[in-house]
């Protein structure tokens, strides 16, 4: 049981206090009071109604508590839960998706914006095409003003019907990971490992979507991704990530890349694929591995690591010295 402000909630995945809806949205928030009432409205905009909101509050110290209350007050699809200690990103993002009970589910960050049709669009196809576990529009770049920055228009070959396609376009073309903000079959997510708690679990995610089944890229922008100078993640460096997502690995020696690459591997031990895929994907490893900016952050990872260690080492000398 968890801690939610006034009660105890037990998380059961699939499960909530509310009735079943076709669609769940989850939205994970800590501290985002500057953008969180239009990423509200964005979503209660929706011309497809039957949905849940489910809003987890990481301990927020902002009026992001404030902005939630009001919103569940005045609309009964919306519930707010609220955690008495921060539990990191990854624990947060899973926590909305166990507390979800909708055939389809989405994850929803507090500084972006949808158009209307996001969901009804998205719906339409998942209902459409079973073999499609995850269907998402074209994304544009904002700034913290709504106001437009630029295209995103990586497309990777993720709607093949060939596991192995999908899956080296996913790991060998760099992209912004931006499908994990897509309509998604609950039955789906719930076959994966959901947000690690590690850096970039989001694309290892991902790829243990695409193993299962196809993606479907909706060919309009229906989706706007908010840069801004107040974003959690621009404030934490790549290698103190790790205790972004779990604060239980602060001061830990972190190694994101290899971590990653042993995930992929896992994912591919774990997925339902027929010899000849399987053999594909290794290669399309070995392939990754051959590639000079995966290999030369491996070894990054290893010199990072040789620097957390002493640091660490000496942290800690110096405070049995100052005990003494």
């Amino acid at each position: 049981m968890i801690g939610v402000g006034r009660e105890k909630v037990v998380i059961n995945k699939g499960m909530t206090s509310k009735n079943k809806t076709r669609v769940s949205i989850g939205l994970p928030v800590f501290n985002g009071e500057m953008h969180l009432e239009e990423a509200i409205d964005s979503i209660l905009s929706q011309t497809y109604s039957d949905f849940e909101l489910i809003i987890s509050d990481n301990a927020s110290t902002d009026k992001t508590q404030e902005i939630c209350k009001a919103y569940e007050a005045r609309d009964r699809r919306i519930c707010y839960y609220r955690n008495e200690k921060n539990l990191g990103a990854a624990r947060n993002f899973n926590r909305v998706f166990e507390l979800s009970s909708g055939e389809y589910f989405k994850w929803a960050a507090h500084d972006d914006l949808l158009t209307p049709d996001f969901l009804l669009r998205c719906v339409e196809v998942l209902d459409h095409d079973a073999s499609v576990v995850l269907c998402y529009p074209r994304t544009e770049i904002i700034d913290e003003h709504g106001k437009f920055l630029r295209n995103y228009d990586v497309k990777l070959n993720t709607d093949s019907p060939k596991p192995n396609e999908r899956f080296h376009d996913l790991i060998c073309i760099f992209h912004g990971c931006y499908q994990i903000f897509g309509l998604i079959r609950a039955s789906a997510l719930k076959m994966t490992s959901l947000i690690g708690n590690f850096t970039g679990s989001d694309r290892n995610l991902l790829v243990e979507l695409g193993l299962i089944n196809r993606f479907y890229e909706i060919p309009e922008r229906l989706f706007f991704s908010r840069d801004h100078p107040q974003r959690s993640i621009r404030h934490v460096s790549f290698y103190s990530r790790a205790a972004w997502f779990d604060p239980a690995k602060e001061r830990q020696v972190a190694f994101p890349h290899w971590k990653r690459f042993l995930e992929y591997l896992r994912s591919l031990r774990r997925a339902s694929l027929n010899r000849y895929e399987r053999a594909r994907c290794y290669l399309h490893m070995v392939q990754w591995l051959g590639m000079k900016f995966n290999w030369q952050w491996l070894l990054k990872d290893l010199i990072m690591a040789v620097r957390s260690a002493v640091w660490i080492f000496l942290w800690k000398a110096k405070r049995v010295f100052l005990q003494k």
